[in-house]
C-alpha cells in the first residue's frame, strides 16, 4: 500500500479548503499536517522558495503547491467526478468562478475576517495559536490584517463589499434551492473555488458564517455538502451525478453572471493597463519569475474601483495566470461568446493579454508575448 498524500494546510486557510474538499469528494487518501511541523520549513520551503499552503507531498517525494496544480495533477490521473465539464459553456462558467472566487471574494473573505476582528478575536486566536507560539500567532494576524489595503479593503469600499456579499448570498440561494452545485449534480472546478472563501472565511469565521447562515441557509448548506465526502445529495432528487446535460447554463445562475461582469471587470481591466506598462518596459521576461522574489505577490499598484468605490490595490499575476485559463478555454467558441455578451462579459474574451503567466518550479513565471 502507499502512504497517503500530505497536504499541508490549516483548518481555517482559504485554499486549503479547496484542495481538502476536492481530495474529500475524490477519495483520495491524504493526511493534513500543520505548517508549523518540521517537516515543512526544513524540506519543503527551500523546494518551493517560500512559506505557503496548501502544499502536498506524494509519496514518492514529489511537492506540488497551488490549488489549480494540485487538482490537475489528480485530474490527469483520472478521478471519480472530474471537476471539469465537457461542454464549453459549463467550463468557461466553472472557469469565471474561479477567477472570481480569487479576483473578488478574497476581498470579501479578509474584510469579514479582520475588519471584525474585536467580535470574532477569541476565535481567530486559537485559529492562529497552532502550535503554540504566541509571538508567531501574534506576528501572522498583524501580516493578514496588512495585506487589507492591497486588497481593496478600505473604509470607502467596505460599505461596496458587504453590499456584494449579500447580494451573492441572495443570488446563491435561489440557484441552490433548485440545484445541489453550480452546473448540475457534481462540483465543478467551480464550486471547488469558490468553497475557498466560502467555507474558510465566510463560512467558519464567527461574524460572516451568522450572516449567512441567516440569509443564505441553502448557501450553509451547500459549504456542508462540499465537506461531504460525497456528492451529499440529500433533498435533490436528480438521481444521476452528472452535470447538466446538453451543456445547459441554468437560469437560476445568470444573475450571479451580471453580477461578475460588474465586480470582475474594472479590476482587471484596470490592472491589464499595468501589465501591459509593465510588459512594455522590459520588466516581463520570458521563463523568469513574474516578481523578484517567490513570496512577493504583486508587480504593481492601480487605482481601479469595486461597484463604484475608487481604491488603490496591488496588480497580482496570478490573477492574469487565471484570466488565461478562462481564455484559454473558451476563445474561439460562439457558444460561450454569446453567452458572455449577454451578461457584459464578452471583454474577458476579446481583451488580448499582453504575456502568458505560466505556473513553473512551483511558482508563476512569464510565458510568451502575445
Amino acid at each position: 500500500m502507499t502512504e497517503p498524500i500530505t497536504l499541508y494546510g490549516l483548518p481555517h486557510s482559504l485554499y486549503t479548503g479547496k484542495v481538502r474538499s476536492y481530495f474529500r469528494k475524490q477519495g483520495i487518501d491524504y493526511r493534513e499536517v500543520a505548517p508549523t511541523e518540521g517537516r515543512f520549513a526544513e524540506h519543503v520551503v527551500p523546494q518551493i522558495g517560500r512559506v505557503i499552503i496548501p502544499v502536498i507531498e506524494l509519496d514518492d517525494g514529489t511537492i506540488v503547491q497551488d490549488t489549480v496544480d494540485i487538482i490537475d495533477h489528480f485530474e490527469g490521473a483520472g478521478v471519480r467526478w472530474s471537476a471539469y465539464p465537457e461542454g464549453a459553456a459549463q467550463r468557461a462558467v466553472a472557469h469565471l468562478f474561479e477567477l472570481y472566487s480569487v479576483a473578488v471574494l478574497t476581498r470579501h473573505a479578509m474584510h469579514y475576517r479582520w475588519s471584525y476582528l474585536e467580535k470574532q478575536e477569541n476565535f481567530l486566536r486559537d485559529a492562529f495559536g497552532l502550535g503554540g507560539d504566541p509571538e508567531r500567532t501574534e506576528t501572522t494576524m498583524r501580516r493578514m490584517h496588512s495585506y487589507l489595503p492591497m486588497l481593496g479593503v478600505t473604509e470607502e469600499t467596505i460599505p461596496a463589499i458587504e453590499e456584494s456579499y449579500l447580494a451573492l448570498l441572495a443570488n446563491l440561494e435561489r440557484h441552490f434551492a433548485r440545484f445541489p452545485y453550480l452546473l448540475g449534480n457534481r462540483p465543478s472546478i467551480g464550486d471547488y473555488s469558490l468553497l475557498g472563501p466560502l467555507f474558510a472565511h465566510l463560512g467558519r469565521d464567527p461574524v460572516p458564517l451568522g450572516i449567512m447562515q441567516d440569509r443564505s441557509p441553502k448557501t450553509f448548506r451547500w459549504v456542508e455538502r462540499m465537506n461531504a465526502p460525497d456528492l451529499d445529495l440529500v433533498g435533490y432528487d436528480h438521481g444521476n451525478s452528472d452535470f447538466l446535460p446538453d451543456d445547459e447554463i441554468p437560469a437560476t445562475l445568470l444573475p450571479l453572471l451580471d453580477q461578475m461582469a460588474a465586480e470582475l471587470l474594472p479590476g482587471l481591466t484596470d490592472g491589464l493597463s499595468v501589465l501591459r506598462d509593465h510588459v512594455g518596459k522590459g520588466h516581463a521576461i520570458p521563463g523568469e519569475p513574474v516578481t523578484d522574489k517567490p513570496h512577493r505577490r504583486i508587480i504593481g499598484q492601480v487605482e481601479t474601483t469595486f461597484r463604484g468605490a475608487s481604491y488603490v490595490g496591488g496588480v497580482q499575476p496570478y490573477v492574469f495566470f487565471l484570466w488565461q485559463r478562462l481564455r484559454d478555454a473558451s476563445v474561439g467558441d460562439a457558444n460561450v461568446l454569446r453567452l458572455f455578451e449577454e451578461h457584459s462579459l464578452a471583454p474577458l474574451l476579446q481583451r488580448d493579454l499582453p504575456i502568458r503567466v505560466e505556473r513553473s518550479r512551483n511558482i508563476e513565471i512569464w510565458g510568451e508575448r502575445n
